[in-house]
């Protein structure tokens, strides 16, 4: 018997004859022949290839083709010289009617029967190994010398026909300061799986121990280490079972055929991946590409100006509103409020900044096919109710936002609010938006920008972000132009520091992220764009769908009208003086926000953010 010793440095030739003779003691084929692509093998009747390959097609993260055989084909020149399906897999799964009934050293006593069979040779995550070391990221599995983990996990695959199952990932724990160049040394190799499908707390996939695999051996993780999953080949496995034909063979998990063509290291044309961190709890990573990532930086940078001269530049942080958009991307129901009463003599109190930009957020994430709701005061129902009658009119909104109130009754009220049965398990809403709403100060009033105390017109929203942050997987955003606003906690020192009466207004309440512009609904615009930004990025759609199904950038028309434009927000504009919304700064009824006049001001504005 041949011992694993020198196996990574061995031709796929001469291990395929080694594993044709059957002397390898070895359980895996990991790490072997170091730089050439391994497959995933499924062999079903010719009756069902044409669906199986239309499902790998459809489901091409997990299942790269990298050849169809014709029936009764067991030799594969265009991936290998002088190779036999039959025997040179280390070890094969045979099924029948969707059953595993045994594992098998060779097929050869099946040779009548596979002679009306078709072999699908699939991609593999083996293949990348070499150019995930070649980067500098130790493989954990082949330092332990064991099999890779693989999970099944709750994310359905597209279904085609008779093939209908869920995806199955592999695991790699890679040092958190190798992340991002763990997804740029695969992220171009499409065969091999290309980029992972998700980083970060495996319970975001269904996975609930990663101790326990589906197949292959448990991998232990070492400190500082974060489970980085990527689709696998396994997946045809489960496709298979799912289809119950009478009879299938696959390879044995971690048992792949050893091809030799050459896993050469691809030349990047495409875009180049960016990792970053949207949630601590449960912890999770995203993927944009960095010229996306640039595009909403240069969005976030527009509306920083400060045309009030408020101070704001020093409330400002980096990186925020990526941040932000990349957890309302992931999200797939989100609550927004806005209303800030800074009018108090006047009836409705509202000023105009706020609502505008509320909008023009709900209308892209409506667009983008996920649940939106509005939370707002009880006295100003009314008053939103034609607000949101307006919006749908003039096309802003496809169909009308759900509108609610929120009251303290208990001390559990916000959870019950937030959460199904109050159980912080069965969130609600998976993101909650605050923009240009009054925000709790550390005394526990609500001040307007003069430091007049506006508590009796406000209900208190604030406690469903501060219960949010005690709820896994719910993320939250503040959006303000003067540090007074929910959610500018987390800037509170610098408020108290740089704007006039900051000490006094400075909201107390944080949001996981902090979006701080010139006018708050250009913070409500930006959002709107940069969301767009994301869902035209292929590299970040692609981590959306988790590699399965068709990519959804295609789509574009569906969603780019729900922009917010000049002509639009003009009417918006008309239809609030209308109803006695007024401008913050001057409480006039004109065409202005924030004492700043809509035309060459605001109009400005969202053209360039276009």
């Amino acid at each position: 018997m041949l011992l694993t010793g020198g196996l990574k440095s061995l031709l796929p030739h001469v291990l395929r004859r080694i594993i044709r003779c059957n002397r390898l003691t070895v359980s895996n084929t990991s790490g072997m022949a170091e730089g050439y692509k391994q497959a995933n093998v499924v062999i079903l009747h010719k009756s069902l290839a044409d669906d199986f390959e239309k499902f790998c097609h459809a489901n091409d993260g997990p299942l790269p083709v990298l050849h169809r055989s014709e029936p009764g084909d067991w030799k594969c020149p265009s991936l290998s010289s002088d190779s036999d399906i039959r025997t040179d897999c280390l070890q094969y799964r045979k099924y029948e009617h969707g059953a595993c009934t045994g594992s098998l050293k060779s097929l050869k006593e099946y040779s009548e029967q596979l002679k009306d069979m078709v072999t699908f040779y699939l991609g593999c995550s083996f293949s990348f190994e070499k150019a995930v070391q070649k980067a500098g990221i130790p493989v954990r599995n082949v330092e332990q010398k064991c099999n890779v983990s693989m999970y099944k996990t709750s994310v359905p695959c597209y279904s085609v026909s008779m093939f209908h199952c869920n995806l199955v990932v592999t695991m790699r724990p890679i040092p958190e300061s190798k992340l991002e160049a763990a997804v740029v040394a695969t992220s171009e190799l499409k065969e091999a799986h290309g980029a992972p499908i998700h980083i970060g707390d495996p319970g975001l996939l269904g996975i609930q121990d990663l101790s326990k695999p589906d197949y292959g051996d448990p991998v232990d993780l070492h400190p500082g280490d974060i489970p980085v999953f990527w689709a696998c080949g396994v997946t045809g496995v489960e496709a298979i079972i799912s289809c119950r034909a009478p009879l299938a063979f696959t390879h044995s998990p971690g048992c792949m055929f050893i091809t030799d063509l050459k896993n050469d290291n691809v030349r990047s044309l495409g875009e180049v991946p960016q990792v970053h961190c949207i949630s601590q709890d449960p912890l999770h990573f995203s993927i944009v590409s960095a010229e996306a990532a640039q595009k909403i930086k240069t969005l976030e940078t527009l509306i920083g100006i400060d045309p009030g001269e408020r101070g704001i530049v020093h409330l400002q942080r980096q990186g925020e509103l990526l941040g932000a958009c990349l957890a309302l991307s992931h999200a797939g129901s989100v609550l927004i409020t806005t209303g800030f009463p800074t009018h108090f003599t006047h009836e409705p109190p509202e000023e105009n900044d706020g609502p505008p930009g509320a909008l023009a957020i709900a209308a892209m994430l409506q667009a983008l096919e996920k649940q939106v709701a509005i939370v707002t005061d009880q006295r100003a129902m009314d008053l939103n109710k034609k607000i949101m009658e307006e919006a749908v009119q003039l096309g802003i909104l496809k169909k009308p936002v759900p509108l609610l109130s929120y009251q303290r009754e208990s001390a559990d009220s916000a959870l019950m609010f937030l959460c199904e049965n109050g159980d912080p398990g069965r969130p609600r809403f998976d993101h909650l938006i605050a923009i240009e709403r009054a925000g709790m100060a550390a005394d526990g009033n609500y001040y307007n920008a003069r430091k007049v105390n506006i508590k009796h017109l406000v209900d208190p929203i604030d406690e469903l972000f501060l219960a949010a942050q005690t709820i896994p997987g719910v993320t939250t955003t503040g959006v303000g132009d003067g540090g007074n606003e929910l959610g500018m906690g987390k800037v509170k020192d610098a408020v108290k520091k740089h704007i006039k009466n900051g000490d006094v207004i400075a909201c107390d309440v944080e949001a996981d992220f902090t979006v701080v512009a010139g006018v708050s609904n250009w913070g409500g615009y930006a959002i709107a764009c940069a969301l767009s930004v994301l869902r035209s990025c292929e590299i970040h759609d692609r981590y959306l769908r988790r590699a399965v199904g068709f990519p959804r950038t295609p789509s574009r028309r569906l969603w780019m009208p729900a922009l917010p434009s000049v002509t639009k927000e003009e009417k918006l504009l008309k239809a609030l003086v209308q109803l006695g919304v007024r401008s913050g700064k001057t409480a006039s009824l004109e065409m202005e926000v924030d004492g700043l006049p809509f035309y060459n001001t605001h109009s400005l504005m969202i053209e360039k953010l276009l």
